[in-house]
């Protein structure tokens, strides 16, 4: 099973090369260690999405002993090397987030209005934070209709697997 083993290598030394280019946006002093808060961020641009939970569980694990507010390359590049391998935290398909929206709309209009997304994302479930609704926004309004035509925003919003 040679050739498992070497596409296993393969993978895990392009994995290392994303990650490295990912950290290095946030390490602004080059002294590889990014702000604890930047972690989520970095994460999600590696195509991962993990709840609020599962952040702060992967936060801990490479956190040091004594939190620093930082967090070291070399300490997050094993795990995140990890959950990359594992393919862990995947975006939901493209299928289920249409349903979610839909269940939201149940008028069938194909959109909802910006006042409609914030109630539901901020009085429901695992309610976003105001910086997460403002992203969410800026991303998913349509500035003519001041509403969320779904369809499209689910287009902008998945990640091409390939």
């Amino acid at each position: 099973m040679a050739d498992d083993r070497d596409r296993d290598e393969i993978a895990v030394a392009e994995f290392h090369k994303k990650i490295k280019e990912a950290f290095e946006v946030f390490d602004h002093e080059s002294n590889n260690t990014v702000d604890v808060r930047e972690v989520g961020t970095i994460i999600r641009s590696l195509g991962c999405c993990p709840s609020e939970g599962e952040l702060h569980d992967l936060i801990a694990e490479v956190e040091e002993e004594e939190p620093t507010g930082y967090i070291r390359f070399e300490k997050f590049l094993p795990v995140m090397t990890e959950v990359l391998l594992e393919r862990r935290y995947r975006p939901i398909p493209e299928d289920i987030l249409l349903r979610a929206f839909e269940v939201l709309d149940p008028a069938k209009r194909g959109f909802l209005s910006k006042d409609e997304l914030i109630k539901y994302m901020t009085e429901e479930g695992e309610p976003f934070s105001q910086e997460e609704m403002e992203e969410m926004l800026s991303a998913a309004i349509d500035p003519e209709s001041n509403s969320v035509l779904y369809k499209d925003y689910i287009t902008m919003m998945v990640i091409d697997e390939n």
